[in-house]
């Protein structure tokens, strides 16, 4: 659906591709600064390149560092590299401590050491030391840019302080109580230095019910606790709980999609994309891609295996091989249900290892609901095409329909066990559960399931069909 902001937007870029083309580049500046910076990345992303590059460094520094954040990576890089050193340091400098390392942990290692002997010795540092978190640590995501505050100050005090380093703040949402040491003591809104009389101290507005997170700790552990507790920033501690940065809502927010677009990726069977789909080269996507899809390949091939087994018995019983599609599917399909379902269960922590047996008993008992319902319409399926004349199943034909329900009975729980179980036994070996894939273990329900089908017809057709 096209929204009313869609519309204004494509008109503003429309107006901007007009002045470019008559290469008024001033004017169509003075309508890119007007949008929001969001918007701005949009419509830069959407000029050629040397049109994109040209308008960005046409751009005052500020808003060219705030329309930077929001470029795609591939964006990004273009603009890195057609900006100039003098633009280019600014640019870097202008950065949030976060925004900076989190554009330098994408780029090649070469590249790193030449912006970073651009910036300011200060600023140098601070990004190396950033850098030399862990990846994927809270470490690389937080800002060294907070406020803190004594315990002893007045709320005056305090507020003159904020009104000097507004700018220089990440967040201006809640202010950090600190000892001498430098020790985090406790945190507070800064709302509630607006209720009191100016003259109160920090002491008396601190509830020491103090939300911080570790800075070794992962990123995905960060996600939790900001969706436990509602926060919009949380400080940053070390061991001895000095206080080191902050991390934002709009951080966390970006690993959350990331880390959501990683799970649904790997859900399809295909390795995460380290760049937006467009962005990424073509090589780099087949080699993601292709791992996976040999593999599950590879997978399959068994499914011929199993059905040359069974091949005594599809000669005796043509019929039996008219079902195979049906019965491996359904088993595939109610194992991708069963995985997806607890991958994302496991990602809410709505589910943990200790919880296995109770996630057993459920699909147990789903799986066998589920089968019974696949089997009932099975064995309907095929009563109605015999008594209707669509199709002669012969004089066997109860035992056969019988053959197909509770086939799909057994391959149906079957799948739903497979399904629930090897994301957690993943998770409790070390790896990561969404590589536990759907179509994994569609591919492995597929062998399974043939063997179950035939088990199932030398026990309904022996003496008849078999």
């Amino acid at each position: 659906m096209v929204t009313d902001h869609d519309l204004l937007t494509d008109t503003f870029a429309q107006r901007i591709h007009g002045h470019l083309r008559a290469g008024e580049v001033r004017e169509a500046r003075d309508l890119l600064v007007v949008r929001p910076a969001a918007d701005r990345a949009d419509m830069l992303a959407d000029l050629p390149a040397r049109e994109m590059v040209g308008l960005f460094r046409s751009l005052p520094v500020p808003l060219a560092t705030e329309t930077f954040v929001y470029a795609d990576a591939g964006v990004q890089r273009q603009l890195l590299d057609g900006i100039g050193d003098a633009r280019l340091t600014a640019l870097l400098a202008g950065l949030a401590p976060d925004d900076r390392t989190t554009l330098l942990a994408k780029l090649p290692a070469s590249t790193v050491q030449e912006l970073l002997s651009l910036l300011p010795e200060t600023e140098k540092d601070q990004a190396v030391k950033l850098l030399g978190y862990p990846v994927k640590s809270v470490g690389r995501l937080m800002s060294t840019h907070y406020i803190a505050v004594q315990a002893e100050q007045t709320v005056a005090e305090v507020l003159a302080d904020v009104r000097r380093h507004r700018h220089g703040a990440d967040t201006l949402d809640m202010l950090y109580v600190t000892d001498a040491n430098g020790v985090l003591v406790d945190d507070v809104r800064l709302g509630q230095f607006l209720l009191v009389s100016p003259q109160e101290r920090v002491s008396a507005l601190m509830d020491h019910r103090l939300v911080s997170l570790k800075v070794n700790q992962t990123q995905e552990e960060a996600v939790k606790v900001f969706r436990r507790h509602a926060r919009v920033a949380l400080p940053v501690v070390n061991d001895e709980n000095r206080l080191l940065g902050v991390v934002s809502y709009d951080d966390i927010l970006d690993v959350s999609a990331r880390e959501q677009t990683e799970d649904i990726q790997k859900l399809g069977g295909s390795e995460a994309l380290e760049e937006p789909y467009l962005t990424i080269s073509l090589g780099q996507m087949v080699k993601k891609r292709a791992g996976w899809l040999v593999i599950l390949f590879l997978g399959e091939m068994f499914t011929a295996t199993a059905m040359g087994y069974f091949e005594g018995e599809i000669e005796k019983a043509v019929v039996l091989a008219l079902f195979v599609p049906l019965i491996i599917s359904s088993g595939g399909n109610a194992g991708s249900q069963a995985t997806s379902l607890i991958i994302r269960a496991l990602t809410l922590g709505e589910v943990t290892i200790g919880r296995w047996w109770q996630v057993m008993r459920r699909e147990l008992v789903s799986g066998l609901l589920l089968g019974a319902i696949l089997g009932t319409v099975g064995f309907f399926r095929i009563l109605i095409w015999q008594k209707t004349g669509l199709y002669d199943y012969g004089a066997h034909w109860v035992p056969l329909g019988f053959t197909v329900g509770f086939s799909l009975v057994g391959i149906v729980l079957w799948g739903s066990l497979a399904g629930s179980m090897l994301p957690l036994i993943l998770k409790k070996v070390g790896f990561d559960p969404a590589t536990s894939s759907a179509p994994f273990v569609a591919t492995l329900v597929d062998v399974t399931g043939l063997v179950i089908y035939f088990s199932v017809a030398l026990i309904f057709l022996k003496g008849t069909l078999l």
